[in-house]
């Protein structure tokens, strides 16, 4: 295990009592291991405090209201030392391999401009997790929100979600927020993540911005971690089901925000907000018939 002093780890729960031992435990393993680590609690200040006595260097932030996930990711990188370069971010609910960081280190060095790289995940079923896609443009977005339930080869689909099943490093679109690693000078020239995204497409955003701004977003399927996924959201999918479309009303809007797309912004807020009620109303039919 080789510590590497420009290197620091920003991870962020919220109700993740479980999930931080064995997240540190993983970590322990890793060939690489950061110099910081700054855990950023957004549960409430009445539940129990995270158990970080695994992992000495650790920086516990618990925030007296939920900012949501990149605002939370923005506080823990202002609390990282001046000599940290490049951060890994994380969900507490990754298990790393011993090799994710330090092929997800090799690969932003070997890409030009590229200022993000994020691995492949599995899921604990052991199937693949579409962590590497395009970015969702009207086409491909509106393609893929219609069809990908009912036709799941579509064009569209398979156009949004092709970049992950690639098996060499990568430029892509976007790759997942649950995991990846950043250049620390990079995230600050595009101002971090927007914290209008309180959850959901605040990753596609970034690395969106990086994009405009020069930099490349790389995906790199020889850096695997376990993504166990879903532990504070599953009680709760009907919200989650709502604050996507939001995210997604929020990001596709600023695709399109010319004044003469002002008629497209109308449409995609109508169809989103009617796609939202639609799967909020199954979500809580399901959560009333298994309460029953």
């Amino acid at each position: 295990m080789t510590k590497d002093p420009h290197l620091g780890l920003v991870v962020v729960g919220y109700e993740s009592t479980a999930q931080w031992t064995p997240f540190l435990l993983s970590l322990e393993q890793s060939t690489i291991t950061p110099s910081q680590v700054v855990l950023v609690d957004n549960s409430p200040p009445s539940g129990p405090s995270p158990d970080v006595t695994r992992w000495k260097k650790t920086d516990v932030i618990r925030l007296p209201h939920n900012p949501g996930y990149g605002a939370a990711v923005n506080v823990g990188m202002s609390a990282l030392n001046r000599d940290v370069t490049h951060v890994i971010v994380a969900n507490p609910d990754i298990r790393f391999q011993p090799n994710t960081i330090k092929k997800l280190q090799e690969e932003l060095t070997a890409f030009p401009q590229a200022a993000i790289a994020g691995p492949a995940l599995q899921n604990s079923d052991g199937t693949l997790y579409p962590s590497a896609r395009a970015i969702p443009g009207l086409r491909i977005g509106v393609g893929h929100a219609l069809l990908g339930n009912l036709w799941p080869s579509n064009p569209w689909t398979r156009r949004y979600l092709g970049d992950y099943r690639h098996q060499e490093s990568r430029a892509v679109g976007w790759v997942s927020g649950a995991l990846f690693l950043v250049d620390r000078a990079c995230f600050s020239k595009v101002s971090g993540f927007d914290e209008r995204f309180f959850m959901f497409f605040e990753d596609v955003d970034l690395c969106h911005r990086m994009k405009k701004a020069g930099y490349r977003t790389i995906y790199v399927p020889e850096a695997r971690a376990l993504h166990e996924g879903g532990h504070s959201t599953h009680p709760r999918m009907s919200e989650m089901v709502k604050a996507h479309h939001q995210s997604a009303r929020l990001f596709l809007e600023s695709l399109y925000p010319r004044r003469y797309q002002a008629p497209l912004r109308v449409l995609l807020r109508a169809g989103l907000a009617a796609r939202s009620i639609l799967q909020q109303w199954k979500y809580r039919r399901l959560e009333r018939l298994g309460g029953r």
